[in-house]
């Protein structure tokens, strides 16, 4: 699995759209700088721009990955490998690759701007840090579309479908279901329905540590009354690893049954 890991890292930090990638990230830090020299408020910006495009670039980069190496793959399905560790390496040598052109690309502007001299260091970490869960929570997802659909237009399809859903459609239904029932107590369905979205999550965790209340919104407050910050930011991040874990899970199940 390493060495196929090692591949799929290497062929894709060669390809040009992994230094657009990154070359998008290394500009927008420096134009934030450049408008603005606060951190903290760089940061923010930041936080609404990697919850919407990390997500969708890792959607895209998934599904297009998928298809386009389908040929290897089924080359390294007749060598005497597991599927597993075939499609295992393949997904963590693309999320690997996508997070490092987000940490990279972001971390050259911030560093020298002095973010280690700044207070804002653990906000960027932790903004760092959602960005990676994005990125390997979408690719997840990413595979398990482009495995259930052999035709390369459904899968983009669905696959940005996903995306749309998870990023606009269903915090419009949430917001929905809080006007028509507000009349009820909603604490525990907004906790429920907000651990179904990761991007949602993310967006808690952020805001829960830069201690913003007045954008936390009623989930993010919500979750600061029961919860405090500490809880909130601990339960976030297990129920974002859940998130990690369950797709590549089902990944690793639809690969052993996969007719290729």
């Amino acid at each position: 699995m390493f060495k196929i890991l090692k591949y799929s890292f290497f062929d894709l930090m060669r390809s040009r759209w992994s230094y657009v990638y990154f070359l998008f990230y290394l500009i927008l830090g420096f134009i934030l700088f450049f408008l603005n020299n606060d951190v903290t408020k760089a940061v923010i910006t930041l936080l609404n721009i990697i919850i919407v495009l990390t997500p969708l670039i890792g959607t895209i980069f998934g599904v297009m990955y998928y298809y386009s190496s389908r040929e290897f793959t089924e080359l390294l399905l007749a060598q005497p490998l597991k599927r597993s560790t075939i499609f295992l390496g393949q997904y963590l040598g693309l999320s690997l690759s996508l997070a490092l052109s987000l940490i990279v690309g972001l971390g050259i502007p911030f560093i020298l701007y002095g973010i280690f001299q700044s207070s804002a260091i653990l906000d960027f970490a932790t903004l760092l840090l959602i960005g990676g869960y994005l990125t390997f929570i979408f690719v997840a997802l990413a595979f398990n579309i482009a495995l259930s659909f052999n035709d390369k237009i459904k899968g983009f399809g669905f696959s940005i479908l996903l995306w749309l859903f998870l990023a606009v459609i269903y915090d419009g239904i949430f917001l929905l279901s809080m006007v028509f029932f507000h009349d009820y107590p909603l604490d525990k369905f907004a906790l429920g329905a907000t651990m179904f979205n990761p991007i949602d999550l993310s967006r808690i965790l952020i805001l829960l540590k830069l201690d913003i209340s007045a954008l936390l919104g009623y989930t993010g407050a919500v979750f600061q009354k029961f919860f405090g910050t500490s809880m909130g930011m601990i339960l976030s991040l297990c129920i974002l690893s859940f998130w990690v874990i369950l797709p590549t899970f089902f990944l690793v199940k639809k690969a052993q049954i996969k007719d290729f």
